[in-house]
């Protein structure tokens, strides 16, 4: 059955985002630990919450996508939220390399 972002259940985005939210909020901690973040900062929480909150959506798509078993998906969904920006940036990496390749094919077949 084919699925878009509209046909999950409210319970499966509530749950996707209170497990991306948790891990913005451990890796703002995990900051303020190893000193990268001087003191605490609401604005910069929220931020990073946003931040982790999207991620964990992003992912949890592309683990829809892929087919992963939901613990899995539940397991990737806390690290990439954890990670935050980089995971953002890992994302983009993979992206750009995916229509990179996608080019060249359209390109070699023309």
């Amino acid at each position: 059955m084919h699925k878009d972002p509209l046909s999950y259940e409210l319970i499966t985005y509530v749950w996707v985002i209170v497990l991306s939210l948790w891990g913005g909020v451990s890796g703002y901690v995990r900051k303020m630990k190893l000193g990268l973040i001087s003191r605490f900062s609401f604005v910069e929480l929220i931020g990073e919450i946003v931040l982790s909150g999207f991620v964990g959506v992003v992912t949890f798509w592309l683990c829809e996508w892929s087919g992963i078993n939901p613990l899995l998906s539940a397991a990737l969904i806390g690290i990439s939220s954890h990670m935050g920006s980089r995971a953002i940036f890992m994302m983009e990496t993979i992206a750009d390399h995916y229509y990179k390749r996608l080019i060249r094919k359209i390109e070699e077949d023309r």
